[in-house]
């Protein structure tokens, strides 16, 4: 877990390195990080919006990495991981999760239910936006049974999004002077506002589970 925050908070270093080490390879590992990200319930935890800001921000700076390569690379890989989640979710249903789990808990389940419930098949897009949700959202789409064409529009529409806004600020934002000095707090920042919408959401219903 530490190596893993250390990965995150200095996401220019780890990202340089890993480009000057693995060349053009770099383009399918960040893919394939963005993809388990989407793609596997058991991976909420690996960096996605911070990830992208740093990516664009490394290619700008012609660290090795041109945007117009990973933008198709990475758009591809976050959509193929919201589809196998979703079959997953779909093959499976809610008998995997368990209230004790580590990971596939009950409450991440019904939270992200409870988020399907209050904004429909727009959930799919919206919840591309908020960490953790948006690695459990295609997995209850589909253990929901929500059609799959449906969900395949909104799919594509919420990934298309993401990749674009995070990947190309941090493009044309990332390389000002001010940024990269402070690099490790835009970071910080860029998470702590990911994390705010889920943070209102469980306050809202811890609040509404105590009794009157």
């Amino acid at each position: 877990m530490q190596t893993l925050i250390d990965f995150v908070l200095h996401l220019d270093k780890h990202l340089a390195e890993l480009t000057r080490t693995y060349g053009g390879w770099a383009y399918g590992i960040l893919s394939l990080i963005l993809f388990c990200e989407t793609g596997l319930v058991v991976t909420p935890f690996l960096p996605g919006d911070s990830l992208l800001f740093a990516a664009g921000a490394l290619a700008a700076a012609g660290g090795g990495l041109n945007v117009f390569y990973l933008w198709p690379c990475l758009l591809v890989a976050v959509f193929l991981g919201d589809n196998v989640n979703y079959w997953v979710g779909f093959r499976l249903g809610r008998r995997v999760f368990r209230p004790d789990a580590r990971v596939l808990k009950t409450k991440y389940l019904e939270r992200t239910e409870a988020f399907y419930a209050k904004y429909g098949g727009r959930a799919v897009v919206l919840a591309r936006f908020v960490p953790i949700v948006r690695t459990y959202a295609p997995f209850v789409a589909g253990a929901s049974r929500m059609p799959y064409g449906r969900f395949l529009g909104f799919s594509l529409a919420g990934s298309f999004v993401w990749i674009t806004l995070f990947l190309f600020v941090g493009y044309f934002f990332g390389n000002i002077p001010a940024v990269k000095e402070n690099f490790m707090v835009v970071i910080l920042a860029i998470i702590l506002i990911s994390v705010i919408p889920a943070v209102v959401e469980i306050v809202r219903a811890r609040r509404a589970e105590r009794p009157a």
